[in-house]
């Protein structure tokens, strides 16, 4: 196909998780540049109902704001952001195939954004039996309340650690973002500091020549 305006534009696969690795790690997050005038997208392979999640923030760049958008396997519109900050999207898959979201920057010819996003799925591995293991332990009917008991603990435990992880990654983000904006305010009330400096000085000398100038008698003494 042929546009009007060409937009420089790069895509990621981001490769998802399987057999064990998936669950001990559900969740990834990444950070990258989005130079101005640029749109990039990720691509994340799905299984059908099953469930994704991305929240992502604006850490650095004028304004702090960028355009997302989520697109099915089939290329229909999910959810769009239109100049945010930051956001939160769960989408429970319909379709197998490949999930795009995409930051794009193009409203902006100037400023560089510096994005994260977190990625979180769920609901992966459903065709996987998670009481399998017991096929393989011979007599556990005496045991079956303590095993329960010792795998729901487990599952607790691991939830919460999963959670906390991120929570915390979620609070990094945050601290990098404020950080930012901190330095950024450092820097411009210095650079104005200075110039205000100047400009007093400037002033200064100014008044000084005006006061002294009031006070020269220019006029010729005749002797």
């Amino acid at each position: 196909f042929c546009c009007k305006d060409f937009i420089p534009f790069f895509f990621f696969v981001l490769p998802a998780p399987t057999g064990n690795l998936l669950r001990a790690a559900t969740d990834s997050d990444f950070t990258f540049s989005l130079p101005a005038g640029r749109k990039e997208c990720f691509y994340q392979t799905m299984k059908k109902e099953a469930s994704l999640e991305i929240e992502y923030q604006v850490l650095d760049g004028a304004g702090l704001d960028v355009d997302f958008s989520i697109s099915s396997p089939s290329g229909q519109l999910l959810f769009s952001d239109q100049r945010k900050s930051d956001g939160v999207h769960t989408v429970e898959t319909h379709e197998d195939g490949d999930y795009v979201f995409c930051f794009d920057n193009t409203f902006s010819s100037i400023s560089e954004k510096l994005v994260f996003f977190e990625l979180i799925l769920d609901n992966m591995d459903q065709e996987e039996d998670p009481d399998n293991w017991k096929e393989h332990i011979i007599g556990t009917d005496s045991l079956d309340m303590k095993l329960e008991d010792i795998m729901d603990t487990i599952n607790n435990v691991k939830s919460r650690l999963g959670k906390s992880m991120q929570i915390q990654t979620l609070l990094r983000a945050f601290e990098a973002r404020d950080r930012n904006l901190q330095e950024s305010n450092f820097d411009r009330v210095n650079f104005w500091s200075v110039v205000n400096l100047f400009v007093m000085m400037v002033v200064s000398a100014v008044q000084v020549y005006l006061v002294r100038s009031l006070f020269e008698d220019k006029r010729k003494i005749r002797t």
